[in-house]
């Protein structure tokens, strides 16, 4: 299958999507066919949220870019085909949300990503 054209995944890239405006770059460092499993506290890792596709994918960072918060990376480990990072978000009333991802890369872009998050309550 081939990969959706664009930036290449590197820590940088990574934390430029992540702290931008918007989720554009972002979404340039999925493949097409890019998958993410998403655990919290509503979807639970025996039935977690999955989003296929960089459409889908899309839908979701619109969602969250959208709202009035900020994102950082704090930390990224990149070792061959594989990525983690952390991920801290605040929404403008305080609230707090952390994530963490385990990524697969292939060709350069996201393949696959477990993300763990967390928000307070």
């Amino acid at each position: 299958m081939g990969t959706a054209t664009g930036s290449a995944f590197t820590a940088e890239a990574l934390r430029r999507g992540i702290e931008g405006n918007t989720g554009n770059s972002l979404l340039s460092l999925y493949a097409d066919d890019a998958e993410i499993r998403i655990v919290d506290r509503d979807t639970q890792p025996s039935h977690p949220r999955v989003l296929r596709g960089r459409p889908q994918i899309a839908q979701l960072l619109d969602d969250v870019y959208s709202r009035d918060m900020t994102h950082k990376l704090d930390r990224c480990v990149v070792q061959g085909d594989h990525a983690a990072y952390s991920e801290s978000c605040e929404y403008g009333d305080g609230v707090r949300v952390l994530t963490e991802s385990m990524l697969t890369l292939r060709d350069g872009k996201i393949a696959e990503q477990v993300m763990i998050q967390a928000w307070d309550e």
